[in-house]
């Protein structure tokens, strides 16, 4: 019986943990999407680049000019590079965090 009530207790907070981390990316991606377009979209919007085209937003791209992880896009935006502006005096680190997670998450899902 205990081994039932411990199966039973151990599924259901591993069911309440993965609820709840699926609920704070939602809400981490609802905050990403307000920073861009906020702060972003006047290069990028689409997932475009209206200053340098071929270094899109699109995964392909992330893939080919090493932007492709959550890591690589926040040093991107807190440091910026040719002519994008660095952020890091703009944003808070919880909202580059944010949107570089939507800006991953919008490529990886072929969003833009």
């Amino acid at each position: 019986m205990r081994f039932i009530l411990s199966l039973f207790l151990g599924l259901f907070a591993a069911c309440f943990c993965s609820f709840y981390v699926v609920l704070a990316q939602e809400v981490d991606l609802d905050a990403g999407q307000q920073v861009f377009v906020q702060n972003c979209a006047a290069c990028h919007s689409g997932g475009e680049n209206s200053v340098n085209p071929i270094k899109t937003l699109k995964l392909e791209d992330l893939n080919k000019y090493g932007k492709d992880t959550v890591d690589k896009i926040i040093y991107q935006v807190e440091n910026g590079a040719g002519a994008m502006p660095a952020f890091s005096e703009r944003l808070s680190g919880e909202e580059i965090s944010s949107v570089a997670n939507f800006v991953l998450s919008q490529a990886k899902n072929n969003s833009w």
